[in-house]
């Protein structure tokens, strides 16, 4: 791998490294938010329809790890088989859509992008609307909805990346026009379908899906979810040095010996398929890649080693909550995610915006 922009960045790379000096020590934070996520987990698993002492939870958490207490089985039974696997998918899908966040706004060095401005969302949400209206997939189960969406969502990834090539290559702008087109044509096709259904109950399902729901949730849903968020973000790690080049600028980035076109595919690749799996089993759910990589880069700066971490365990601690309240406020109905996201997100935004001293990717 190219050694690391150090020298030959001067005025870039070393004006960051002296912003993130001034930075909240990045192994203390990210030991804090992951604490703090691991035990918002803990704590969640009490909330619901059917409120529980958080005694007993603790109780079952430690005796399904390995502990020797026997758990009420009423208690192990709510806790472990019906809400811990919601709480740990959440932990899962806030950490892989902040981390795609992350690694989008650098692709195309643009501080408004989030994981659903390449048009994957969208093209998921075609497949999902597919199954629901008219019972595609129905083959598949249980798994009929998650694998409607993943197969929008990789046709979606296809074909933005096919008409990107085709109108000349990979590059910022260009993947921007044309996500933000094929996203608004799939968002018409979902609107088309439903808008043809005589069921109302599947356009109030379509709805529903489209907003972000961990309604459902089984085990089995956490496992692929979790590997592809795990190598995702350990390729993107790896990649951390060559991400710093390409957030200065694609030229500078080549100068320093980065293979730009290359770096693009890979990252316009690995981000539609981490995006395309999470919204597979999780829905729409807004605002977690977009505000969770700033408030990350505010409190570390800008460096991807330091952003990233940060970032997945923020994004993991931010929507635990985010669910806890979608499924306590109005309780037994839910809230879609986006909903909550939504209100609690765009203040936060705004509020960023308002601070002087933030510029993005550029370190105060």
């Amino acid at each position: 791998m190219t050694p690391a922009p150090d020298g030959a960045t001067v005025s870039g790379v070393r004006r960051g490294r002296r912003g993130d000096a001034r930075r909240v020590p990045v192994l203390p934070l990210v030991v804090v938010l992951v604490v703090a996520a691991l035990a918002s987990a803990v704590v969640s698993l009490a909330f619901g329809s059917e409120p529980l002492e958080l005694g007993g939870v603790v109780d079952v958490v430690i005796a399904r790890l390995g502990g020797s207490a026997e758990p009420d089985q009423v208690y192990d039974t709510i806790v472990w088989d019906l809400r811990a696997p919601r709480v740990l998918l959440a932990l899962i899908v806030g950490a892989g859509l902040a981390v795609a966040g992350t690694c989008i706004q650098t692709l195309v060095r643009n501080p408004l992008a989030d994981p659903f401005l390449l048009g994957i969302s969208s093209g998921a949400g075609v497949g999902a609307t597919s199954v629901i209206v008219l019972g595609l997939f129905g083959a598949f189960g249980v798994w009929a909805l998650s694998a409607g969406a993943l197969v929008g969502a990789l046709v979606a990834t296809a074909l933005v990346f096919g008409v990107s090539i085709a109108q000349g290559g990979i590059d910022p702008l260009r993947l921007v026009l044309t996500g933000v087109v094929l996203s608004s044509a799939f968002s018409s096709v979902s609107s088309f379908l439903v808008f043809a259904s005589d069921d109302p109950e599947a356009t109030q399902s379509v709805l529903y899906w489209l907003l972000g729901s961990l309604s459902g949730t089984t085990w089995a849903h956490v496992l692929p979810a979790s590997i592809t968020v795990v190598l995702g973000v350990t390729a993107l790690l790896g990649l951390h040095r060559w991400l710093d080049a390409l957030a200065i600028g694609g030229d500078a980035a080549a100068g320093l010996g980065v293979p730009v076109k290359q770096l693009r595919i890979a990252l316009f690749v690995l981000s539609s398929v981490l995006v395309g799996v999470l919204v597979a089993v999780s829905g729409g759910i807004g605002f977690v890649g977009l505000v969770v990589p700033h408030l990350a880069r505010i409190l570390v700066g800008s460096r991807h080693y330091a952003v990233l971490p940060v970032a997945g365990a923020g994004g993991a601690l931010f929507l635990v909550w985010v669910d806890t309240l979608a499924r306590t406020v109005v309780s037994p109905q839910e809230i879609p995610l986006s909903v909550v996201t939504g209100l609690i997100g765009a203040p936060i935004f705004l509020i960023l915006l308002g601070r002087r001293q933030y510029r993005y990717a550029g370190g105060a």
